[in-house]
């Protein structure tokens, strides 16, 4: 499988990307095509102890960089040079199965509504990242792609998910629920008060498994395998299990550091700490699928890591072979249909 990089989005960028993808190269089998600037990924490379491109590594040429700062959206038309888009151009053109970047989540967006385009009849892509629960994982969908949401972009954000989860977690029916502040149909704004009765509907003609309302508390609790959500209410939601994420691991390793008896109590649960912070560590889901397009995009995390971007790169194949995009444009008409188009 050949994925397609930007070597130059995130903070870390372009050293720990350009390290990343070497070790996907290495890992996963994959065939990786760093786009940036060229002199800049060969200075990376060389910093690892690499003279030479090593076997499976392509440099695409891209001589400007979008920053985080600038406009995500103009930034198309004032960098059309720029190494996100000229990686988004390739998959466009076939170069590659899937394109990955921690650059600006604004941008990125609309260059790949753009440039790889929305699969016809879905109003807009929304990020889905998987997070940790007491059952396993959940898919939220959507974590900050879209702010302002409407009902009806909430229950194609409840299918597109419903069909990755699907195929992901291999589930038959994932349980999926709309986030609100109650478990009563009536709770919440007039948004989730209109996209409960979608959803329900939803559930109704067999499209999705709705089980209703899903407090945030209940998210880590694994009440469902889906979550829906307006990008605000998402990313808060992701960025409080991330901060509490680092939170209890910080306060465990306080409590079992303190003395020579909580250090070797330390030693005798080492597996189970071990567990939970992989569990909890966001670098060891990588990056989210952005749903709703022709073709595969990742959205890395924007201080990824060399670790962190490899697994996004992991997260691209999957994306790539689960054949969710290809479900989404076959189940389309059942969607807008359900919104009352």
């Amino acid at each position: 499988m050949r994925i397609i990089i930007d070597a130059m989005g995130g903070d870390y960028a372009p050293g720990e990307i350009v390290k990343g993808a070497v070790d996907a190269v290495r890992e996963l089998g994959i065939q990786a095509v760093l786009v940036g600037r060229g002199e800049d990924i060969l200075l990376a490379l060389k910093e690892q102890g690499l003279d030479e491109l090593p076997g499976g590594v392509e440099i695409t040429h891209a001589p400007e960089v979008v920053r985080m700062e600038d406009n995500p959206s103009s930034a198309l038309k004032e960098k059309p040079g720029a190494s996100m888009f000229a990686g988004l151009r390739l998959l466009a053109e076939g170069e590659g199965d899937a394109f990955v970047s921690a650059g600006s989540t604004g941008a990125l967006l609309a260059g790949s509504t753009l440039l790889i385009k929305r699969i016809k009849g879905i109003r807009r892509a929304a990020l889905c990242p998987f997070l940790p629960t007491k059952s396993g994982s959940a898919l939220l969908i959507d974590c900050g792609a879209n702010t302002e949401c409407t009902p009806e972009y909430l229950l194609q954000f409840a299918c597109m998910g419903s069909f990755f989860a699907a195929r992901q977690m291999k589930l038959d029916k994932p349980r999926v629920a709309l986030l609100n502040i109650g478990a009563e149909p009536s709770k919440g704004t007039d948004l989730q008060r209109e996209a409960y009765a979608l959803l329900e509907q939803a559930g109704r003609d067999g499209l999705i498994h709705f089980v209703g309302n899903v407090e945030g508390r209940g998210v880590p609790l694994g009440e469902c395998d889906v979550v829906v959500a307006d990008g605000y209410s998402g990313n808060v939601l992701l960025k409080t299990m991330e901060g509490t994420g680092i939170f209890f691991a910080g306060m465990l390793k306080d409590m079992l550091t303190q003395n020579l008896l909580t250090k070797m109590a330390a030693l005798m649960l080492k597996g189970g700490i071990t567990a939970f912070k992989k569990t909890m560590d966001y670098t060891e889901t990588g990056g989210s699928p952005l749903l709703g397009l022709n073709k595969p995009v990742i959205k890395a995390h924007g201080s990824a890591n060399a670790k962190c971007l490899k697994n996004a790169v992991r997260q691209a194949q999957i994306f790539a072979e689960s054949g969710v995009i290809e479900a989404i444009q076959q189940d389309i008409g059942k969607m807008k249909a359900g919104a009352g188009e």
